[in-house]
């Protein structure tokens, strides 16, 4: 059947630097996808991540193999075949308990259900180590000697302290490019948002002056209308006052006075169609700087609400700059601290050196 995957998380990916033994490289830009892979055809365990077409981790679980947990979000192991140290960056504490989990419990089922090229790489590391320990000062496998050295024991103790501090300061980059991150897409949000209230605001104000045309043309339209009503009133009692005329017109001159009396008559009409037509006119208009004012209001209530957000968003920009100094100076004590230390250590690293030469010398 091949290789199957058996459990599977997101973490950022760091590598020792190969050249100067002491910080982390970045293997992956974002979180991606680590897995634990089972070969039942060859009985083996193995961790496998890719970002995109490349391998970042191909690791083989050996059973002598430690994951160390250096942080409440980061930790890291040997691999002694690929001569390098992994680091894995996790989102939360609870992701990372879950990772040592399956990584220790993997290594038991390596155990027992080792293969021979399992038990090969096991016997390789052993003879490497000669019966020694692999600690890593610096994030680099520094082994110990039992046999060559007569003081291992305060060694151990005294350099187990620096890859938590290394990697506490990788913690710190790490945090620290996160707030980066929030904070340059804070600023965007903000310079966005500042475009859309222009934008509004722009919209309002020319919204603003058409309705104050509108509203300063509306007092003319009422007096038009009130005008053109009452010239109508005058028409319509003008043709009844002829309609009472045209009946007691005498029959002779009866003929005439009707036909004036017709033309009269539609010109009359025709005239009230006109009025009646620009009363409905101003009616429409009436009733579009009514709409106007609406959506005036409506826009000015978007306006209320952006400034409202811009605001928030100014505030939680000072919050993530005040988090970055913190963060900032946080990180230069603690890399005081681990500058004293190394020199501490180097002092100590020097005395072993001199004691195993007088020890060497004496025998």
């Amino acid at each position: 059947m091949g290789e199957q995957p058996i459990f599977s998380t997101r973490a950022h990916i760091f590598q020792i630097d190969p050249n100067t033994k002491k910080n982390w490289l970045p293997s992956s830009k974002q979180a991606v996808a680590v897995s634990f892979f089972y070969d039942s055809t060859r009985k083996s365990y193995r961790i496998i991540s890719v970002d995109g077409s490349k391998a970042i981790i191909n690791s083989t679980i050996i059973p002598n193999m430690v994951f160390t947990k250096t942080s409440q979000k980061f930790g890291q192991w040997a691999d002694t075949r690929a001569n390098t140290v992994y680091g894995l960056g996790f989102s939360s504490e609870m992701e990372l308990n879950k990772f040592i989990e399956k990584f220790n419990e993997v290594k038991e089922k390596a155990k027992s259900t080792g293969t021979g090229s399992d038990k090969k790489g096991s016997d390789d590391s052993s003879s490497n180590s000669s019966g020694g320990k692999v600690n890593i000062v610096h994030n680099v496998p520094i082994i110990h000697n039992k046999e060559n050295s007569g003081d291992s024991g305060s060694g151990n103790s005294s350099q187990s302290s620096v890859p938590i501090l290394a990697s506490n300061d990788a913690q710190l980059k790490y945090e620290n490019d996160r707030l980066k991150i929030a904070l340059a897409q804070s600023s965007n949000n903000a310079k966005k948002w500042e475009l859309e209230l222009q934008t509004l605001k722009n919209n309002n104000a020319r919204l603003t002056t058409a309705l104050q045309e509108s509203t300063s043309n509306v007092e003319e339209w009422k007096k038009q209308l009130s005008l053109y009503k009452e010239e109508n009133a005058k028409l319509n009692k003008k043709i009844q006052d002829m309609s009472l005329t045209s009946n007691a017109v005498e029959v002779n001159g009866e003929d005439m006075n009707k036909v004036n009396l017709e033309g009269q008559l539609q010109a009359l009409t025709l005239a009230h169609e006109e009025k009646q037509q620009e009363a409905e006119d101003l009616s429409k208009r009436l009733q579009d700087v009514s709409e106007l004012e609406e959506e005036n209001n409506r826009l000015k209530g978007q306006v209320e609400q952006s400034e409202e957000t811009i605001q928030n968003l100014n505030t939680k920009i000072g919050q993530l700059e005040g988090q970055l100094a913190s963060e900032q100076d946080g990180r230069q004590s603690e890399s005081q601290s681990i500058q004293q230390v190394h020199t501490q250590l180097g002092a100590l690293v020097q005395q072993l050196t001199t004691v195993h030469q007088q020890l060497g010398e004496s025998l």
